[in-house]
């Protein structure tokens, strides 16, 4: 693999497993062979982790992001941000430490937009705790569109070793989703996704399977007419851009082995329906990825997990696949193979 930048590793919920997960992520480096990660956070927080894990995890503060790929081998790079009001409780998740999960995800963000970093990988957030410090964004992803600046269009991507999928609508009740479910909303993710697909998954002609909303795909109009007059229009538009796009299809016959063969991505109406199939095949490797932002940006594909936090029982497989896809994505930028 070409050389490249340093992934800027965001801490996460202090209070959930995000510490131990960027320590046993570091201490499999060599088995599953990592690019050079550094964390984002303050010192206290490792140092606390490492107890916690019992484990000989060496943390070597950095200056700057540059100096993680000398130290990778050796220690775990961190770029130390200030302490938090009250130390967190592993466990519980708290206002106190608002600002600092809030500064780990924008210092990466700035890191990746001045070519610091090759992408940011970020850890789970308790989104209630940062509501009560008066965080506005309904989400990370809301919150780094923001940071990216005006015009930029989220686009929610899961994937594994097995099957990528994007809900078109995310978290809204099943009685919106044909509200907000529009023919140019199929469009414009569909664009974002293609294109990410050639960009950073070298995909030269990536093959696009959209879900019917209703069963068996509406059958003709009998069991729904979203079909027909929303996700058909969205696909004609489509190829006639040059895209290669199938459906509507039936999503309960859509992601077996033999089906999937025929498409390099699902897009989904709603959320179940693409998160369902790809937890499913692939619970622990699953990685969520934010396409449609200037900068590459992977995360776990779970949540804080506050009830096993600090027990030392959290899997950092997922995170693991998060740091891979991040290094592989901003290698085929550099190189465009």
């Amino acid at each position: 693999m070409s050389k490249i930048a340093p992934i800027a590793l965001t801490i996460g919920e202090p209070g959930g497993i995000g510490p131990e997960l960027c320590l046993k992520a570091w201490l499999r480096r060599k088995d599953e062979s990592l690019s050079p990660f550094c964390v984002l956070s303050p010192i206290t927080i490792l140092d606390h982790a490492v107890k916690q894990l019992g484990e000989n995890v060496p943390i070597k503060v950095v200056s700057d992001i540059s100096e993680a790929i000398t130290v990778f081998d050796n220690a775990l790079p961190v770029l130390a941000l200030d302490e938090c009001d009250a130390m967190p409780i592993s466990g519980t998740a708290s206002a106190n430490t608002a600002t600092v999960v809030i500064e780990s995800i924008t210092r990466a963000v700035k890191l990746c937009e001045d070519g610091s970093a090759c992408g940011v990988v970020t850890n789970p957030i308790q989104k209630s705790a940062l509501y009560e410090a008066g965080f506005k964004h309904p989400g990370h992803t809301e919150f780094l569109a923001e940071l990216a600046g005006p015009g930029t269009v989220p686009v929610m991507m899961l994937a594994n070793s097995k099957l990528r999928v994007v809900p078109l609508t995310i978290h809204i009740a099943l009685s919106e989703v044909h509200k907000q479910l529009t023919s140019d909303s199929i469009i414009e993710q569909c664009e974002i996704t293609a294109t990410a697909l050639q960009r950073d998954f070298g995909i030269a002609m990536p093959r696009l399977a959209i879900a019917g909303l209703n069963p068996h795909a509406g059958e003709n109009g009998s069991m729904g007419s979203e079909e027909q007059t929303i996700i058909e229009p969205a696909i004609n538009a489509l190829r006639k851009k040059g895209l290669d796009v199938i459906g509507p299809l039936p999503a309960d016959t859509m992601f077996h082995d033999e089906a999937r063969e025929n498409y390099d991505v699902a897009l989904c109406p709603y959320h179940d329906q693409a998160l369902i199939p790809v937890k499913t095949l692939d619970f622990h490797g699953g990685v969520n990825v934010t396409l449609g932002l200037p900068f590459i940006r992977t995360s776990p594909d779970h949540g804080t997990a506050l009830n096993i936090a600090g027990k030392g029982t959290a899997r950092p497989d997922s995170l693991i696949a998060a740091l891979k896809m991040a290094a592989d994505m901003a290698h085929k930028r550099l190189t465009g193979a």
